[in-house]
């Protein structure tokens, strides 16, 4: 649709200042060099599809602010000098400086030569403008040119405030013949470390062959879905985690035709120690059915309506929970290769751009599983710079998790 929903407009506030920043960002490396000139024709590319466009907000009260089309973006770069190898994760977390999804560009298509010959290509976007099946689904149409669905059509202003008065006002009037809902519990704090502690996050990258996770995955009568929210959730125990119970935050793609937008909602379980693949396979099942909603039935469209730090102050938090664990999918085998170049690896993550480790959200790892051809990558994000300092840190950590259940993963 040509209007923002409920949860573009929270994603939109992170870049306002109220809430964790989050970009989507899609990664490819290469064992050769990638010659500029393939990269401006992919830029331009993606420059005149779904990810093209802003932010506009209108001057009618209650009407939600809509998108439209933008085909400025950030030039494409590429680094002067090979940077180190073992450094690439530094570089690609710098790539989500100066997104602005309502004012200027929202993605910036970069590269880096590498100092073992290869290359590292980064595609990063705000939240705001994609989830990140949507994000598969751009670059994909952009390398392949594989369709996407058309926007959905929207009103005008008058007609989508008319629309939009009548479902918030209608439905808070029908939830308070129920009572007053309770008012939301504020996230638990974190320990705000000083500014100039280590940084807030830290990342890694693992490759897994896909024969090995999912024999694992059956031999403990999970699925791989299941499997991967038990290892970041044992990964999570292992750095230190003091609660005998994690809450796991699990996107839920809802779309159902390939369209670039945030098509998405949240569901969590909670996992203690007892827990296996294969009781987190039946509570994950469970979970899809009952999705996060507001309180009391109140209506989520009255977060577009109200001024904007109020609407932060009701929605601050949503969706955090101890650790998130977001099961991309399959990514297209377009993916595979740049133009003649094969790809030595795929990724898809969540970076924080700007995060300060004084402003910490309540989640303390992230993970992003993907798959692609015969590999599952899985990409982690640690968000408590106290239990896991480092990004050799992570890896050990996630190699460590790993190796218990007899598994080894390829870092990058």
């Amino acid at each position: 649709m040509n209007r923002l929903s409920v949860l573009d407009e929270i994603f939109l506030r992170s870049h306002r200042g109220m809430g964790t920043p989050i970009a989507l960002q899609g990664l490819w490396r290469t064992a050769e060099p990638v010659h500029p000139a393939l990269l401006w024709r992919v830029h331009r590319d993606l420059r005149t599809g779904p990810l093209g466009r802003r932010v506009v907000r209108s001057r009618i009260p209650g009407a939600r602010p809509r998108w439209q089309t933008n085909v400025s973006a950030h030039p494409f770069t590429m680094t002067p000098e090979p940077i180190a190898a073992a450094a690439l994760l530094d570089w690609a977390d710098a790539q989500g400086a100066d997104l602005n999804p309502e004012l200027g560009p929202g993605w910036r298509l970069s590269a880096a030569r590498l100092d073992d010959g290869g290359c590292l290509v980064a595609l990063t976007c705000s939240h705001a403008l994609a989830d990140g099946r949507a994000l598969t689904l751009a670059i994909d149409n952009a390398l392949s040119g594989t369709p996407l669905a058309a926007p959905l059509a929207g009103h005008s202003d008058w007609a989508d405030a008319r629309r939009m008065w009548a479902t918030v006002l209608g439905g808070t009037a029908r939830a308070l013949r129920h009572g007053i809902p309770a008012r939301p519990s504020a996230p638990p704090d974190r320990k705000a470390l000083p500014a100039k502690a280590n940084a807030a996050t830290c990342a890694a990258v693992l490759e897994i062959p896909a024969r090995d996770w999912n024999r694992v995955a059956v031999s403990h009568a999970g699925t791989a879905n299941s499997l991967f929210v038990y290892l970041v959730a044992n990964m999570l125990w292992a750095s230190g985690f003091p609660g005998d119970t994690i809450a796991a935050s699990l996107p839920v793609d809802t779309r159902d035709e390939p369209r670039v937008d945030n098509d998405m909602s949240m569901t969590e379980v909670a996992i203690t120690r007892a827990d296996t693949p294969a009781t987190l396979r039946r509570q994950a099942r469970a979970a899809y059915e009952h999705r996060m909603t507001s309180p009391g039935g109140i209506p989520e469209e009255l977060l577009q309506v109200i001024p904007e730090r109020l609407a932060y102050r009701l929605a601050r938090g949503a969706g955090e929970r101890d650790i998130l664990c977001s099961n991309i999918g399959n990514l297209p085998e377009s993916l595979l290769a740049l133009g003649p170049h094969a790809c030595t690896g795929v990724a898809a993550r969540a970076i924080h751009p700007g995060l300060r480790a004084d402003a910490l959200p309540r989640t303390r790892l992230s993970g992003y599983l993907t798959r692609i051809a015969d590999t599952y990558t899985l990409s982690l994000v640690g968000l408590d710079p106290e239990a896991i300092p480092t990004s050799e840190a992570l890896t050990a950590l996630a190699a460590a998790a790993l190796a218990e259940l007899g598994l080894s993963g390829k870092p990058w």
